[in-house]
């Protein structure tokens, strides 16, 4: 039997194919086995629809269309049942775009596998969403996504047990690990038994009689959140958030600021309404020239443009003190400093939660911080640096285990989805 592993992220996605004992991922981008979940629908070559890299390209490029970015981010939100404008043709819910790029991966796997694949074991973030009624839906959303894909034995499992499962391949003897698998929109937490007495083991959910995992936790905070908050923090202010009216000394409304920032929200910015309201405060506010700009970029649909320069600032601040971020593509010669200070502080509120959420996985494990030997990260928002700070205070005494190789704090879920895929299929 063949069967594959699916990592739908907020951010990125991969999937790879079992059979055989052998796990392997799929390559979905040329020959890269990782790619951007995002779809561009192509206005000017009516009917076609772009993933990954090439969606973003096109954007980038100014083709005629509409991005799709962070669309695993509304599975558990009322926007999932929500409609999105695709030029001239007639609207098309978002949820069936989610299924178009499921489609699209699924494709992919089996023109590597060279034949059909119908079994999925699929991954999920612990919490959707913090609402038990709204997160019970979105995984309902998502299989029902998943078998209009073509899938029909559907299997999900916790993020960050799959992360544990990939790291415990290369664990030589027992450990007690945290796992901490810090996404694109979600970050998940998990006390687990690993070693190699573990490792054949197809059922490591949180139900197993051989209690493998102790706990398992879950938060909606992820990369694109700080992406969020460095937007509003760093690059917002030059667009007028922030300013005043003249009239009464009114604050600037701050909701398009929000819609902006934030990805799965930006297209909903692009609206004939905003674009008059906005043509209207340019004349009302105190500083003109910032809410023109803002005005620009809702007239030319910039906003991905936006997010992108903030994501790319948060990818340059994990690694340096300091990162220009230039908007040309807005107005010649406009670009501000970000600081990794300024960064931190933008998200401090954010990082209390996941340092909350980790220590509460312990807790909820029976253990005292003291009794985890090992932190493993995982997943691309694991680099920021206060992060790893906050999870290494969860249990200050714990190992943080080294980086696998291969890049794989990016793959390591879906590589541990297509292992488990691997033994349930041969079960």
């Amino acid at each position: 039997m063949i069967a594959c592993g699916l990592d739908f992220g907020t951010s990125n996605s991969a999937i790879g194919v079992a059979r055989d004992k052998t796990a392997a991922l799929a390559p979905i981008e040329a020959s890269s086995t990782l790619m951007p979940s995002a779809v561009f629908f192509d206005y000017e070559a009516k009917g076609r629809v772009l993933f990954g890299n090439e969606a973003i390209s096109a954007y980038v490029g100014q083709a005629e269309g509409r991005l799709m970015r962070a669309l695993k981010s509304i599975l558990g939100s009322p926007l999932i049942d929500e409609e999105t404008s695709l030029g001239g043709r007639s609207k098309v819910p978002l949820r069936e775009v989610v299924e178009i790029f499921v489609r699209h991966l699924k494709h992919k796997a089996e023109a590597f596998a060279g034949q059909e694949i119908t079994a999925v074991v699929h991954g999920r973030p612990v919490r959707f969403v913090d609402d038990d009624r709204a997160d019970a839906r979105a995984q309902s959303v998502l299989e029902a996504i998943a078998r209009r894909a073509g899938f029909r034995d559907v299997v999900f499992v916790y993020e960050p047990i799959a992360a544990a499962h990939h790291y415990e391949q290369t664990v030589q003897s027992e450990e007690l690990a945290l796992i901490a698998d810090i996404g694109g929109g979600t970050s998940d937490f998990s006390i687990i038994r690993v070693g190699p007495r573990h490792r054949e083991r197809a059922d490591r959910s949180p139900a197993d009689r051989n209690r493998d995992v102790l706990a398992t936790a879950g938060v909606r905070v992820g990369g694109t959140d700080f992406d969020t908050a460095l937007s509003l923090a760093a690059v917002m202010p030059l667009l007028g958030f922030g300013t005043r009216l003249i009239e009464k000394n009114l604050p600037m409304p701050n909701a398009l600021y929000n819609e902006l920032a934030t990805w799965a929200t930006i297209n909903f910015a692009y609206t004939y309404k905003n674009e008059r309201e906005l043509a209207e405060l340019v004349s009302l506010a105190c500083e003109p020239e910032k809410v023109e700009r803002l005005l620009a970029v809702v007239r030319q649909r910039l906003g991905h443009r936006l997010g992108f320069a903030a994501e790319d600032a948060k990818i340059a601040l994990s690694a340096e003190e300091r990162a220009d971020v230039p908007l040309t593509f807005l107005e010649a010669g406009l670009a501000i400093t970000a600081t990794r200070a300024d960064f931190d502080r933008a998200i401090k509120a954010r990082i209390d939660r996941l340092y909350r959420a980790a220590s509460d996985c312990i807790s909820a494990a029976g253990l005292k911080p003291a009794a985890v030997d090992t932190i493993f990260l995982t997943g691309g928002s694991s680099r920021v640096p206060a992060v790893r700070a906050a999870i290494g205070r969860a249990a200050p005494s714990a190992r943080l285990a080294a980086p696998l190789a291969g890049g794989s704090d990016l793959l390591s879920v879906a590589l541990g989805l297509t292992q488990m895929a691997g033994i349930m299929t041969c079960r």
